[in-house]
């Protein structure tokens, strides 16, 4: 992605597009999903942290290319 079009994504829109792609490939849940309102001029999204089984469940939907 272009750095200039990093600044044009709402990061709201950004995570629940995550929140629902993660779903779709396989009902992966992210609890501390969030946008970080910290720093907003850097329009970040906060994965936080999951447990191990996730991270695995996560790992194998990127291989398959959210494909069961």
């Amino acid at each position: 992605m272009a750095k200039d079009m990093t600044r044009d994504v709402d990061p709201h829109t950004a995570m629940e597009s995550l929140r629902e792609a993660l779903y779709e490939a396989g009902g992966i849940v992210f609890p501390s999903l969030a946008v970080d309102h910290v720093s907003p001029d850097l329009k970040l999204v906060d994965l936080g942290r999951v447990r191990a089984d996730v991270a695995v469940r996560l790992a194998d939907a990127l291989r398959r290319g959210g494909r069961e």
